[in-house]
């Protein structure tokens, strides 16, 4: 099996793919500026080359506005979402034409094939995106337990771990500002042991905190801002109000 094989959407040909990805860059880049105020700090952190990103997802807007203002080079991917196809739902369906989404079923029962498209991403000279908490949350200075994938990924492939924290996205509004705070890369070395991952993934959970630790809270959005908010989001306990309620009184999980 080839390396175009086990990239995102292995049925379009190259050229196919990369018209599709900056063709996507630019309609959501030019969507996102026109809706909203892109703030983004610390580009000088971002690697050259192939690397792992941790960011933090307060809703489904996320993804595109990491397109939006991230370089169109190194090629950008995103690991998820946990669906068994793509191609059903509107919110997949945008992350599935560009060719851009390397998805995982949910019970799990295909790591080997998806570690493998993992490794491919970044054999291609691409950069991962993992949304770390596996889910959105209530609160921007918030920030949930991180999972191990991105840490195993990146220990796997030898590349840098870049935590990226999202800010203004919990209450979406018309040319409201909307900040992507780029920390410095973390340097992995060694095999990607248990302890090695659990180490590497509790210096990006302090990363990430340090980065989410000023960040304002919006004032509410009016009735469409509101709408396009909750549009696509996913909330596990069912609703933005049930998951403030199950979230710890600080808001915070600590990874000690």
């Amino acid at each position: 099996m080839n390396l175009d094989d086990r990239l995102p959407r292995p049925e379009l040909p190259p050229w196919n793919r990369m018209l599709r990805h900056y063709a996507s860059r630019l309609v959501v880049g030019l969507l996102m500026r026109l809706l909203f105020h892109l703030r983004v700090e610390g580009r000088e952190h971002l690697p050259k080359g192939p690397a792992m990103y941790c960011f933090t997802p307060l809703n489904w807007t996320a993804p595109f506005l990491l397109y939006a203002t991230l370089p169109l080079r190194p090629r950008l991917c995103f690991f998820g979402p946990r669906e068994d196809d793509l191609r059903v739902g509107p919110r997949n369906r945008l992350m599935y034409w560009p060719a851009s989404a390397v998805p995982y079923r949910p019970a799990k029962t295909d790591l080997l094939e998806v570690t493998r498209r993992v490794s491919a991403v970044f054999q291609s000279g691409g950069v991962l995106a993992i949304a770390g908490e596996g889910r959105i949350h209530v609160g921007e200075r918030s920030l949930l337990a991180i999972q191990d994938g991105a840490a195993y990924f990146a220990l796997r492939a030898g590349v840098p771990l870049v935590p990226i924290a999202i800010n203004g996205t919990s209450s979406l509004g018309f040319r409201r500002r909307l900040r992507v705070r780029i920390g410095p890369p973390i340097p992995v070395q060694g095999r990607p042991t248990a302890a090695a991952v659990e180490a590497l993934t509790v210096a990006t959970w302090r990363s990430l905190k340090e980065l989410v630790a000023d960040a304002p809270e919006p004032e509410p959005a009016g009735p469409f801002g509101h709408w396009l908010t909750e549009r696509f989001n996913d909330w596990p306990e069912g609703s933005r109000e049930a998951s403030a309620a199950a979230q710890e009184p600080s808001g915070i999980l600590s990874p000690d």
